[in-house]
């Protein structure tokens, strides 16, 4: 349906996302779930298959868009681990995925996170180029970048 996507810290597994907390705030996640943003008019054990029909994990096997996930390691509202499950999901299953991490950044890059900002924009435009432009495929895409190299290597 669409030639590419990108996601910002997305919620990949509403079943493990469930019993969780916002970090931020320590308040249980289970409200958003029941009656808040996600809407879904009930708990987990009352409508457990609701749950995993809205969560993207476990339709991994059908992804065929290219995708492009932010999700920062102090994001306050959607655990990290979410969309590394989702990431590492999709990887296993060859699907083509990439997945920024800025550290120590929440759930949106913070105003004043020029450089990571910056960084962003210039990722994203590479990464739509690439695949509604047909431009070539930027380093960073092709080869990754490894986790000690990151801010030194930028594969622009």
């Amino acid at each position: 349906m669409f030639a590419a996507a990108m996601a910002g810290a997305p919620v990949s597994n509403m079943t493990s996302a469930y019993g969780g907390i916002r970090w931020e705030t320590g308040v249980s996640r289970m409200f958003q779930y029941e009656q808040s943003q996600s809407r879904m008019g009930g708990t987990l054990w009352e409508k457990p298959l609701l749950y995993l029909e809205n969560s993207p994990l476990f339709h991994a096997p059908k992804v065929n868009t290219p995708l492009l996930m932010m999700h920062n390691d102090n994001d306050g509202a959607v655990p990290w681990y979410q969309g590394i499950e989702f990431f590492v999901a999709l990887r296993r299953l060859d699907k083509p995925v990439w997945m920024l991490n800025y550290n120590n950044e929440p759930h949106n890059l913070k105003a004043e996170s020029w450089g990571n900002r910056m960084d962003l924009t210039i990722r994203m435009k590479g990464f739509f180029d690439h695949y509604l432009q047909d431009k070539s495929m930027p380093e960073w895409m092709r080869f990754g970048i490894q986790a000690r190299d990151k801010g030194v290597i930028l594969g622009y």
